[in-house]
């Protein structure tokens, strides 16, 4: 029975092993294939990816690209700067090995062009190349640039001038082929539209040769012509009994002003009329004396003192009429004391300081007259403008208030200067019928010199400092270039153009103080 039970349970164990066996082999086998397939499906994905990089996506786009551009620079037409950079820190221009690279360099006496020759990136020896630059600038004639050795470089003979505003074409022959191209810069250059400029109210107008009035334009004022203007004073002190002139008035010379109570010339009226009687008694006892001394009845002796009397009773007659006409005192037809103001010449009562009743001194202010048929045109001249402004030069007075013009001669110049202003006045005389050039009045003047013609010159007004430079805007395609020039004359509305600009050039007139604030915006900036 043992026996038995011992082969049944080695038959169950055995059965159990098998069971698990083939269940093992089940699972391993499900597992490979699943493994399998996952591997099949990276291997397919990688294959799929290195066929997307075989297409040359990546790696030979950048290389296409360059020989394209290589075909299409291969005709030897001229193209513009690249952003790459020299060694030198200029524009590099290279076809195959061969390379130049350009630098705009500041020298002790303005800006140069240096250009280095490079083979395969290094510098080589300038003597190598052929070397051709013609400069082009706006509204210019063209302008050949030679170059000098210059250590391992090739140096321009001359300065480039101000503005850099410019293209250079440059022709280069290294190891026996041609490169062409062009250097460019756009500075001072204020990029506008036509309609950008309309709104600006920018007004263009072109140089021409013109004939200036050379001369000088000073600011002036009109004033009283002191030669024809008086300050009446009464010269004795008294009450004023009447008035008869106003302000503003009319008047002729001599004629009645205002009439003064003083006891001053009632004195001197009284001692005037003791004096006239004086007079009258000696001169009866001279006739008497000297008849009686005619017919030997009197003595010579009292013909003589009578006759010595008459001649101070004289001289006193004549001292209190001097007295009186010191004074302006004259006949009167009223009362001793009565004393009459009357007008020294011809004017306008400009001021007036007295009225009835009132109590005046002897030397009070109390009228002003002013023949204001001519008046001054006052205008103050510094040191440097003493050469131009002289006796007898011929000067245009303008009111600034209203459109009025008149011509005279400059008729004073101080000659000395003030303390405190280290100026000197001047002054011209015009003549004034219609009363139309008023005292107080501000004018500008300006003094003719010559007359001469020029053959550049444009408005005054286009001319605009900028660092201490005077520079005009002058129109080019696209916009505006700022150009320096040197001025020469002017007669205030026209300057003369000595360096800078050609007859036929057309510039920003008027407005160009906004082409101004465009350029200080940075809109062009300087740098080489």
């Amino acid at each position: 029975m043992r026996e038995i039970m011992d082969k049944k349970q080695k038959l169950a164990i055995v059965v159990i092993v098998v069971v698990t066996a083939l269940l093992s082999g089940v699972v391993l086998m499900k597992g490979g294939k699943e493994s399998s397939g996952e591997g099949r499906a990276e291997s397919a994905q990688g294959h799929e990816e290195e066929k997307g990089h075989k297409d040359g996506e990546h790696h030979g786009a950048a290389a296409g690209s360059e020989h394209k551009d290589k075909d299409e620079h291969g005709d030897g037409e001229h193209h513009k700067a690249s952003s790459a950079k020299g060694p030198h820190g200029g524009a590099l221009f290279s076809e195959g090995p061969s390379a130049i690279e350009v630098v705009l360099a500041e020298d002790s006496d303005g800006a140069r062009l240096v250009v280095y020759p490079l083979e395969n990136g290094k510098i080589v020896a300038p003597q190598s190349i052929q070397l051709t630059a013609v400069l082009a600038r706006p509204l210019q004639e063209k302008e050949k640039i030679l170059f000098e050795i210059s250590k391992d470089s090739l140096r321009s003979t001359v300065t480039i001038d101000e503005p850099h505003l410019f293209d250079i074409n440059f022709d280069v022959v290294a190891n026996g082929k041609k490169m062409s191209f062009v250097f460019s810069k756009e500075e001072g250059k204020v990029e506008l539209s036509a309609e950008q400029i309309k709104t600006a109210g920018i007004k263009i107008k072109t140089s021409a040769s013109v004939r200036l009035n050379s001369g000088l334009q000073l600011p002036g004022e009109i004033r009283f012509n002191e030669d024809r203007t008086a300050h009446v004073v009464p010269q004795v002190a008294g009450v004023v009994d009447s008035v008869s002139a106003n302000l503003g008035q009319v008047v002729k010379k001599g004629q009645l002003l205002a009439v003064i109570s003083s006891s001053a010339i009632s004195e001197l009226r009284s001692e005037q009329l003791n004096a006239q009687q004086r007079l009258a008694l000696a001169q009866s006892t001279y006739s008497r004396e000297k008849k009686l001394w005619e017919e030997k009845i009197s003595a010579e002796q009292d013909y003589l003192q009578a006759q010595q009397t008459l001649r101070e009773a004289e001289i006193a007659v004549r001292n209190t009429q001097q007295k009186l006409r010191a004074v302006g005192a004259g006949a009167s037809s009223g009362g001793l004391n009565r004393y009459e103001v009357r007008a020294p010449f011809d004017g306008v009562v400009v001021e007036k300081h007295l009225s009835l009743g009132e109590s005046v001194k002897e030397d009070a202010n109390i009228f002003m007259v002013s023949d204001l048929s001519t008046v001054w045109a006052e205008i103050i001249v510094t040191p440097k403008d003493m050469n131009t402004i002289k006796v007898g030069e011929k000067a245009v007075v303008k009111a600034t208030a209203f459109d009025s013009s008149a011509t005279g001669k400059i008729s004073y110049v101080g000659s000395l200067l003030g303390e405190q202003t280290r100026t000197a006045k001047a002054h011209i005389v015009l003549q004034n019928p219609s009363n139309t050039w008023r005292p107080g009045l501000f004018v500008n003047v300006e003094v003719i010199s010559e007359q001469a013609d020029v053959p550049v010159a444009i408005s005054s007004d286009a001319i605009q400092i900028i660092d201490g430079k005077n520079i005009v805007f002058v129109q080019i395609p696209g916009g505006f270039m700022a150009q320096e020039v040197t001025l020469g004359r002017t007669d205030g509305k026209q300057v003369e153009i000595k360096e800078g600009m050609k007859a036929g050039t057309p510039y920003a007139a008027s407005g160009s103080f906004a082409i101004k604030a465009e350029l200080g915006k940075g809109s062009a900036e300087h740098a080489h």
